[in-house]
């Protein structure tokens, strides 16, 4: 079995284990496409948002598939939302030997599901979030 196939399979159990705790304690799954490091592919990930007031700090993780390679990235948001609307916030991209910052903003479709779009220097994204 090739290394492909083990993370792709390990991160479908990641996200199908985070899935239906995604309305607790600040955990959440993320689906995106975009670009990065010069490519374009999607990032699934996972990460733990920690509030406080209407701020959070969210460390996460995932893997970014692109041209028929994988590679893992990590970030961290922190962000504010406003009272039953819109998410602002900066976060920073680990991937490779490169460090991303962006600017991130969710809006809410349903209660726990947000389209959220990040945009910075060589790096954009939109897709969904689920929890947090």
């Amino acid at each position: 079995m090739n290394f492909t196939k083990i993370l792709t399979g390990a991160a479908a159990l990641v996200i199908a284990a985070i899935a239906p705790a995604a309305h607790a304690e600040g955990l959440g799954a993320e689906v995106n496409y975009g670009r990065a490091d010069g490519h374009w592919g999607a990032e699934i990930g996972a990460g733990y948002a920690m509030g406080f007031g209407g701020f959070s700090l969210t460390p996460g993780a995932g893997v970014y598939f692109r041209n028929g390679d994988e590679r893992l990235y990590g970030r961290i948001e922190a962000a504010y939302t406003l009272p039953a609307s819109a998410t602002i916030g900066i976060g920073a991209r680990f991937s490779s030997d490169n460090i991303r910052p962006y600017a991130t903003f969710a809006m809410p479709l349903i209660p726990k599901l947000r389209v959220k779009g990040n945009v910075g220097p060589k790096y954009y994204a939109v897709g969904l979030t689920l929890g947090y």
